[in-house]
Formats: structure tokens, sequence, C-alpha cells
């Protein structure tokens, strides 16, 4: 049994729509983080950067207990626990691996930011709500320009670089941005959405 650590972030989904694609059995402990309950001392003890998600298997890699943090490496984790949702070919790995990165990198970050100074800031601030959506759109036409030319992010198949991407996107109001100005973006957005298990895996913690 795998305990997921979580809340309703994009970061938070990625790992329950991994653990839904490939139907392993989970329990949720829900992090409340707008009370912050990401900083007690238990939750620290798996987590030591204070943030979701997290997990632990109680079925290691060697048979015992393993406690992780980061979602990248929990995808990872996950994905080569299975044997699904990410290549084992060196190159189509590789592929994977450096969209996850970007994820992890750059879609991630910065769209956080334009969260942050578009809806949540207590003062407007119109360098950072400029400098963030700027930096957003141009994700944004970096992931179209991809998409364009691929079905899915890497190597050709479905992988932990979409699934770690897609709730992302899924924010794009929150971002100001309209997937009709991406209609890569948007026709790759739709295919995902559609699978069962993300619409699942989206509603965790509930």
């Amino acid at each position: 049994m795998i305990t997921l650590y979580t809340w309703s972030t994009p970061n938070g989904r990625k790992v329950s729509i991994a653990l839904e694609e490939l139907g392993l059995d989970y329990d949720v402990k829900r992090i409340d983080i707008t009370k912050g309950e990401q900083h007690a001392a238990d939750f620290l003890a798996i987590s030591p950067n204070n943030k979701i998600p997290a997990i632990v298997d109680e079925d290691g890699p060697d048979g015992h207990p393993i406690a992780l943090f980061e979602s990248g490496a929990i995808l990872i984790y996950l994905a080569e626990k299975c044997g699904r949702l990410l290549p084992t070919g060196a190159r189509e790995r590789l592929d994977v691996l450096q969209w996850l990165m970007m994820q992890m990198g750059s879609v991630g970050p910065m769209m956080g930011q334009a969260h942050h100074f578009l809806r949540f800031a207590p003062e407007d601030v119109p360098y950072a709500k400029k400098r963030y959506s700027d930096e957003t759109r141009r994700i944004y036409g970096v992931l179209d320009r991809r998409l364009a030319e691929h079905e899915w992010l890497a190597a050709g198949e479905y992988t932990i670089a979409d699934i770690a991407t897609f709730p992302w996107i899924a924010r794009h109001e929150w971002q100001q941005v309209a997937l009709e100005d991406f209609p890569n973006v948007k026709r790759w957005f739709d295919a995902i959405a559609a699978r069962p298990a993300v619409a699942r895996g989206m509603q965790v913690p509930g």
C-alpha cells in the first residue's frame, strides 16, 4: 500500500493521476497547506522541504518502506516500479526526462508565480504580473511548437512528462491564458482530460 500525502494543487495531482493510471492501491492523507499542516513535525520527517506531495510506499524497491518527496522523483519511482509511463530505451527515456525536467524547472515555477501574482498577492505588483504572465505565455509557445510535431510531449507515447504538465495547464484560466491561442496544446490537453484515470486523479484529495 502507498500512502499519498497531498493537497489540491497541480503538483499534488501529478502523483494522484499517476497512481490512478498505474492502478496502484493507495491511501490519501490530506495535508491542508492553507492551515500550515505541511509544517508539522511528522510531515517534515517524510518531506524535508515541507512540500506536498510526498509518498510512503510500504513495499519499497528493496522490500522495505520508502518515503519520497518531490513530485518528479515520485513520478519516476512509480513509473519504474510498474514498468509503465517511462520507456526503457535510452533515447526515449532521456526524451521523457528532459520534458519532465522542463515541467519541474519552468512550467511549474513560472506558472506558479503567475498564479500568485495574478490571484493571491496582497498587493498589485504590475512588474511581477507582466513578468510571469509573459513567461507563462512563452512556455505555452514552447509546448505548442512541440505538440505541433508530436502527439505527446516525449518518446511518441503518453508518459510521466504529460502527466506532470497537464495539471498546470488545467489552471490556464488562473494564468489568464486561453487554450484556443495554443491549438496544439488544446488538442493535447483535451485528449488527456478525457482519460478516466486523469479525471479520477484530478479529484484527489476530494
